[in-house]
């Protein structure tokens, strides 16, 4: 039913701008022809059509009247015709085809209204009066940074926030967001195309200076950054995407501080890893102690243990295996219990 409209609308505009061009070209050449055909186009293509289809064409002759005159012009009155006509159905052809291509989504508006259905990526047939605005849903990013050129802004565009200790820090940070294609259309009718200046990035600075608040300069700076980064994103997926936008990571990408600040927090920590490896020397020198310690008393209990078991006949073995390997040894039986006789070997 709109596409009926549309073409009868159109048909209509072009039948009026064609109604007054004919009118200043009869007053400008005082054509009559020209002149009656302005009053009532459509009566005189009408008219000009039946006659062609009823007539009988009749064969040229050398003579020029005023009758061969009225069917040359009738001829050209009829090719303008049927070129407007043509050029009406390519511009209506052209109108209600339309490609939404791959990640992005088509949001309709007819006279200024927009439409809640949006069009997905691919071929359509739509109303020849409905504009069609492409938006991406693809992911993109949003970079405050103080590096020239790094984010949107030209230049620096860190944000700059108190901790709970009323220290200012700057900080640098990128958003990962993609827009919800079912949402597009109230995203476009609500905040526009540049919805990112218009609500992601106050939205940024206000949620990063509520909970930068909640922490000092050194959990920033250190060990809480990630902590941080995670509940700046928690609170802007609270905030935005019941707008339509989709926050996919917050990225707490450089935090800086004054130099002064910088510099006593590096030495705090140095001084805490100093400890650190102080105590870590102390534990091992402990466990050191221990092994000594552990070994003395193993070596007390050894030697305890040995000099109860040797007896005479033990001693005497011990004796004669130690020899058996030496050179020069030579075993002499005696007969009794005795110690073997040595000999030196020339």
């Amino acid at each position: 039913m709109g596409t009926i409209f549309s073409i009868l609308f159109w048909g209509f505009v072009i039948y009026m701008l064609i109604k007054k061009v004919l009118s200043e070209i009869g007053q400008q050449t005082g054509n009559p022809n020209i002149i009656r055909m302005s009053q009532n186009p459509a009566k005189e293509a009408f008219d000009k059509f039946r006659e062609y289809s009823t007539r009988n064409v009749k064969p040229k002759t050398a003579s020029y009247t005023t009758a061969n005159k009225s069917v040359s012009i009738n001829n050209m009155k009829g090719k303008i015709f049927l070129g407007i006509g043509a050029f009406i159905v390519i511009i209506i052809l052209f109108n209600i085809f339309i490609v939404i291509p791959a990640g992005s989504t088509g949001v309709r508006t007819l006279f200024g209204k927009v439409k809640d259905k949006e069009i997905s990526s691919g071929l359509h047939v739509i109303n020849p009066l409905e504009h069609i605005e492409r938006m991406t849903i693809r992911t993109e990013e949003y970079t405050m940074s103080g590096m020239q050129g790094e984010g949107l802004k030209a230049g620096a565009d860190q944000i700059s926030a108190l901790t709970n200790e009323g220290l200012p820090i700057d900080l640098d940070i990128t958003v990962f967001y993609h827009l919800n294609e079912n949402k597009a259309s109230d995203v476009y009718r609500e905040l526009g195309l540049n919805y990112q200046e218009k609500i992601i990035r106050p939205e940024i600075r206000s949620i990063i200076r509520e909970i930068i608040a909640q922490y000092n300069a050194k959990d920033v700076y250190s060990e809480k950054r990630a902590e941080v980064s995670q509940k700046i994103q928690e609170r802007m997926v609270e905030s935005i995407e019941p707008r339509g936008i989709a926050v996919e990571q917050v990225l707490l990408r450089n935090v800086t501080l004054p130099a002064k600040l910088s510099a006593s927090i590096q030495e705090k920590l140095q001084a805490e890893q100093d400890a650190q490896k102080y105590d870590f020397i102390l534990e091992k020198e402990k466990k050191e102690a221990d092994r000594k310690r552990i070994e003395a008393e193993g070596q007390r209990d050894a030697q305890i243990t040995i000099s109860e078991s040797l007896t005479p006949k033990y001693l005497q073995y011990m004796y004669i295996k130690e020899l058996k390997d030496r050179v020069g040894t030579i075993y002499v039986p005696t007969g009794g219990d005795g110690l073997p006789l040595f000999k030196s070997v020339q």
